[in-house]
């Protein structure tokens, strides 16, 4: 079940596993804070930590793929990461 032979992939993962341990510890500040304000404020340090994890896990992903995939392709999945960036945003 773990025979994973890429360590891109263990890191991808450990990078997600980090997020979510993160998002888990965020609820709990919540929880303890106990009030709509800091609950706020808890959140919009959620919305800094989302994108970044994105874009590392991304660019992990394209750095094993860089061999793969030609140039062009790779710019279109960094577009399209952008472009959910862009949406999210605005």
């Amino acid at each position: 079940m773990w025979d994973v032979q890429d360590k891109l992939v263990w890191g991808m993962a450990g990078l997600r596993f980090l997020s979510g341990s993160v998002e888990v510890m965020a609820a709990l500040l919540m929880i303890y804070y106990g009030t709509v304000e800091r609950a706020v404020v808890v959140n919009a340090f959620l919305s800094l930590i989302g994108p970044t994890v994105l874009i590392l896990v991304t660019a992990i992903g394209l750095l094993g793929l860089a061999d793969k995939l030609d140039f062009t392709k790779i710019l279109m999945v960094m577009a399209g990461v952008g472009l959910i960036l862009y949406g999210v945003r605005s």
